[in-house]
Formats: C-alpha cells, sequence, structure tokens
C-alpha cells in the first residue's frame, strides 16, 4: 500500500515507517520540512491528497514537554497541532478525486475520565470533563469522514513506552540513579503500551478490511498502577524505586491542570482491538520495560 503519514517524523511516526516498509509499503510523510519521500504541510494545502491507499495522522506538539510552560500560548500550539493538522488530512481526504481505502488518526485516553474504580473500553463515555478530554472530542470529531467509501479508525493511545524516546525518556536518568519512585501517591492507574504494540495496531488496521471505529491502544495488562510501573522500571534497571515524586513537585513543573495526568489515571482495556484479532508482543510490562532499557 501507498501510505501518507502526517506528522511521521516524530518518536512513534520513525517506527511506523520502519514497520511499513519491513512490510512492503511505500511511506510518504507530512512534515514541516520538505525532503525525499515527503510533502509539505503548504503543498497538501495547496495541491491536495497525493495518490494513496491510506492515511494515518500522528502529528502534534507534546502535550508533557517540562520545557514548556502551561500558558495560553503552548495550550493554543497543542490544540491547533492536533486539530488544524487532521482537518487538513480530512480535507484533503474528502476532496480526493480517488477516495483512499483507510484514514486512522491516534488521539489518546485522556478522553476517559481518571478514577481510582472503573474500568473504561472503548464504548466508554467520556470526552466532556476537562481540557484534554474535550481536546479528544473535537479532535476525533474534525477526523470524522462524510459517507463510508474510507474506513475510519481512531485509536486511543495510552503512555508509550519505547528506546529512545516517549515517555520513558525522561524518566531513565532519575531511575538510573536510583532516584525513581511513584509519582504522588502511586495508587492511579497508568495506562501504557510498547511502541512496537502502538504500531503494531496502526499497520493491522492499514491491513485489515474489517477495522474500523474505536480502537483503544493501550496494554491488555492495563491495571498497572503508578506504584507497579515505578517497581518494574528500578526492577528492569536493576535498582531502587521507592523516593516518590510528591504531588506538589509535579504541579510545580507541568502546572495544575497538566499535571492531572500524570497525578491522576483510567483503568482502560483494549477491548474492540483484541476483539479485531491484534496480537500483541508485549502485554505484560516486565517484558516490555526490559527491551526498552535493554
Amino acid at each position: 500500500m501507498r501510505v501518507l503519514v502526517g506528522g511521521g517524523t516524530g518518536f512513534i511516526g520513525q517506527a511506523l515507517t520502519q514497520l511499513l516498509k519491513s512490510r512492503g509499503h511505500e511511506v510518504t510523510l507530512v512534515s514541516r520540512r520538505p525532503g525525499p519521500a515527503r510533502i509539505t504541510w503548504e503543498e497538501l494545502a495547496w495541491s491536495g491528497l497525493p495518490s494513496c491507499d491510506a492515511v494515518v495522522n500522528l502529528a502534534g506538539e507534546n502535550i508533557l514537554n517540562p520545557l514548556r510552560r502551561w500558558n495560553e500560548a503552548f495550550q493554543k500550539e497543542v490544540l491547533s497541532s492536533r486539530l488544524e493538522t487532521t482537518q487538513m488530512l480530512a480535507k484533503a481526504i474528502t476532496k480526493a478525486p480517488q477516495a483512499p481505502q483507510a484514514w486512522i488518526v491516534v488521539t489518546g485516553v485522556a478522553y476517559y475520565q481518571p478514577s481510582l474504580t472503573a474500568e473504561y473500553d472503548e464504548a466508554s463515555p467520556g470526552g466532556d470533563f476537562d481540557f484534554f478530554s474535550k481536546l479528544v472530542t473535537r479532535w476525533e470529531a474534525v477526523a470524522r469522514l462524510p459517507g463510508d467509501s474510507t474506513r475510519q479508525v481512531v485509536v486511543r493511545s495510552g503512555v508509550v513506552l519505547g528506546r529512545g524516546g516517549g515517555a520513558i525518556g525522561h524518566m531513565l536518568l532519575p531511575f538510573r540513579l536510583g532516584l525513581g519512585g511513584p509519582i504522588g501517591s502511586g495508587r492511579q492507574f497508568f495506562p501504557w503500551i510498547h511502541i512496537r504494540d502502538l504500531v503494531g495496531i496502526l499497520t493491522h488496521a492499514l491491513e485489515a478490511n474489517h477495522v474500523q471505529g474505536i480502537l483503544n491502544g493501550v496494554a491488555p495488562a492495563s491495571t498497572t498502577t503508578s506504584a507497579e510501573f515505578a517497581r518494574a522500571l528500578g526492577a528492569a534497571l536493576g535498582r531502587p524505586a521507592f523516593i516518590p515524586v510528591p504531588s506538589t513537585v509535579v504541579q510545580a513543573v507541568f502546572g495544575q491542570e497538566r499535571a492531572i495526568m500524570l497525578l491522576e489515571g483510567q483503568k482502560v482495556v483494549p477491548r474492540r482491538t483484541l476483539a479485531t484479532g491484534y496480537q500483541y508482543s508485549f502485554p505484560e510490562l516486565e517484558a516490555a520495560l526490559k527491551e526498552v532499557v535493554a
């Protein structure tokens, strides 16, 4: 297949491109900078969708960038980097003389309300209680195409674990020094997925014609709490991991609203993802972390 990937130069995009190419697909990236096998967002807006069989959008400014203050300017970037790119691709698909077979957007489990007791699958309600859940609702709304000539899939991703990027990138140093530990109370759920499985789900959704609708992009062992995650990461590194990061520190670094993503969590299960026949490479946390820190 010829696959167009928006935001394909990032951590997930690089892994997806590698997997797609290894499976014989041809990949073109939409990015801010021109280059070989790339088109820019300006070119997309100007010339429309290049001829392709499937489109994936991964674009989005990293919300948990600790170097950026959580102010109005950054919030606008977080919104526009997701909504505008998704809207641009959806519009180009609608106008294309030959509609692609599949359109896949990666959003997030922030759609579901943090809770210490509730369990969420793809049919659960959400999307209406804070900045991030409302963002996911708007994001999925702008992705929706009229009609059914193109298969539409939304993957709500958990925290992505992988070598050289994602959430683990910021955590490794303190944990390697034996200074890691649970965030806040440690009782909150920590919905995670290994990068190989996230790109595996995306590829499965591209290749399998029966896959459509919402899929939760989380590992099936999703009853992990923040404290269990810290213990497992410490064990994978052979280091103690019992120094908690107080809530006040997290709030000071990330700002009150953004800190919720780390201090509160959701128990999310990939019911529909499993029902599509996807088989996980890393269903369990210990093996996933061993691979990441190896």
